[in-house]
């Protein structure tokens, strides 16, 4: 199953980051946040992926077709001006990078993936969000199903730290705690070509127009994620992903 990523997007509330770089490739451990995405997706099987590009797109074009290269360990002869890689730590990956404009929206950039997309089912999610759902259970969910897409819901964590009180003490101190009620879309879907019918062109945004139209029509499957999900829309969650893979703690880690 082919996976798209929308990787487009200014990424405003990261511009402590963006202004040079897109957002999916502010780094997470030293790699682009896109690359621990497509790992993830790699350690369940997938590995054909289709990256919609927008903003800087080249700086995403620069390091892939730089990966081979600058990627494990090298000999370099410098008297003979002779490079021989010693080590390989390459990918098994399959990666189109498609230009999708500048200034298009998340459906559009969708519509614009139409030709390799139209035959069989697909996966979607976004640059900038990491998760430890079970990709294969969300696949079955979706086939059983038998809707046109299939998002994850998840809850998100809150933006603060929660405490407990008893009395006038504290008892308890929560680093991240979770929003107790309500689901959002976490990304990580499942979409039918029948989708791509939805979207009318450059402007449609996918979760304003597509989204919510399947949902009325009921053709928008929820697939529930109650554990890890955290998305990197500023610098504090930027820090906080930076923590927990430091720390080794990264729940989307599921590769050697």
């Amino acid at each position: 199953m082919k996976v798209v990523i929308l990787a487009g997007g200014l990424g405003t509330r990261l511009a402590e980051e963006t202004d040079i770089i897109p957002k999916p490739m502010v780094e997470i451990g030293g790699k682009p946040i896109l690359w621990h995405i497509m790992k993830y997706y790699a350690s369940f099987g997938f590995k054909e992926f289709y990256i919609a590009l927008g903003y800087k797109g080249e700086v995403i074009k620069h390091f892939f077709d730089n990966y081979f290269r600058i990627s494990g360990d090298i000999s370099i002869d410098l008297a003979r001006g002779k490079v021989k890689k010693i080590k390989e730590d390459s990918e098994d990956w399959v990666v189109n990078l498609i230009e999708t404009g500048l200034e298009t929206s998340t459906g559009g950039r969708l519509k614009r993936l139409e030709p390799w997309l139209k035959n069989e089912a697909f996966m979607v999610t976004y640059g900038d969000g990491l998760s430890d759902v079970n990709l294969h259970k969300l696949e079955r969910f979706h086939r059983a199903h038998k809707r046109l897409a299939t998002i994850t819901a998840v809850r998100p964590p809150a933006r603060f730290g929660g405490i407990k009180v008893e009395g006038d003490l504290v008892t308890e101190f929560i680093e991240k705690p979770q929003i107790g009620e309500g689901w959002v879309n976490g990304g990580y879907m499942v979409m039918e070509p029948g989708v791509l019918k939805y979207i009318s062109g450059d402007q449609t945004n996918l979760e304003l127009h597509v989204l919510d139209r399947l949902s009325s029509e009921e053709q928008l499957a929820a697939f529930k994620h109650d554990n890890f999900w955290q998305c990197m829309d500023n610098i504090r969650e930027k820090r906080y992903l930076e923590k927990i893979w430091q720390d080794k703690q990264a729940p989307w880690k599921k590769w050697d």
